[in-house]
Order: C-alpha cells, then structure tokens, then sequence
C-alpha cells in the first residue's frame, strides 16, 4: 500500500512537470512573433542611436523543418538582411547582428549593446568564425 502511494505522488509529480514545460512550450512559441516585433524596434532604436541609416523594415519568420540557429531574421532597408542573435562572452549574453547580402554572406557583425560595444573585441575571431559559417549556412537553406 505503501509503495502504491509512492508511485501515485511521483506520476503526480511527473504530471505537474510535463503540464507545466507543455504551457511553458506553447507560450514561447505563440509570443514569438510578439518577441521579434519588440527586438525589431530595440535595434532600430540602437542603430539610431549609433547614427548607423539603415534600419530593419520586418521580421522573417523561420521555415518550418529543420533546428537552425536561434535568433531571429529581419529584413533591411537596404535590401539586406539581419540576423539577430546572442553569443557568450566570459558566460555573459552579447547581442549581436549579422548583416547578411543577397548572396548569403555576411558582410558585418554589428554589437547591438553598450557592454556587447565594450566586450566586442575579446571575442575570439575563431567564435566569431563559427557563428558567420553556422549563418551562411543558414542564410542559403531558407533564411530569407
């Protein structure tokens, strides 16, 4: 009788879990156009700052199928494209944007805040490296 009552609290348990990552799951992906709106307007409002003209225009949703890079593409209006994103630097977030041409390359990576601004240059160009090739490759199976 004992173990039974065991079992039951940890299926109980293990429902409260699951129902909780199931809600936790279906806000992420039902805010996601919510999110990339706010970052498009936090960004423009970086590059007015940072006296750059170009501005993004719209939010690119990603294709269905395959994981990609987690991040999120915008279209420019310079008929560019950016991809928004975060790498680590000394375990601490350093937003970033990679300008990206028509023909897939990146052409820029832009620090997209004062501490990114500041830690910029200590990011190992083989990190760096990494994230253009990860976005190439990315930019030519249906970024835009």
């Amino acid at each position: 009788m004992k173990n039974m009552n065991i079992l039951k609290d940890k299926a109980i348990f293990l429902g409260w879990i699951m129902g909780l990552l199931i809600i936790i799951s279906l806000v992420w992906i039902l805010t996601q156009p919510a999110q990339a709106n706010y970052l498009l307007r936090s960004v423009n409002n970086i590059l007015l700052t940072a006296g750059d003209s170009r501005r993004l225009v719209s939010y690119t949703p990603k294709p269905g199928g395959k994981a990609q890079l987690m991040g999120y593409w915008y279209l420019m209006n310079n008929a560019e494209r950016m991809f928004v994103f975060a790498c680590f630097q000394d375990g601490i977030l350093v937003p970033v944007g990679a300008v990206v041409s028509d023909n897939g390359k990146v052409s820029e990576i832009i620090p997209l805040s004062s501490h990114a601004v500041q830690v910029f240059d200590f990011i190992p160009q083989s990190i760096l490296q990494m994230y253009v090739t990860r976005i190439e490759s990315a930019s030519g199976s249906g970024g835009k």
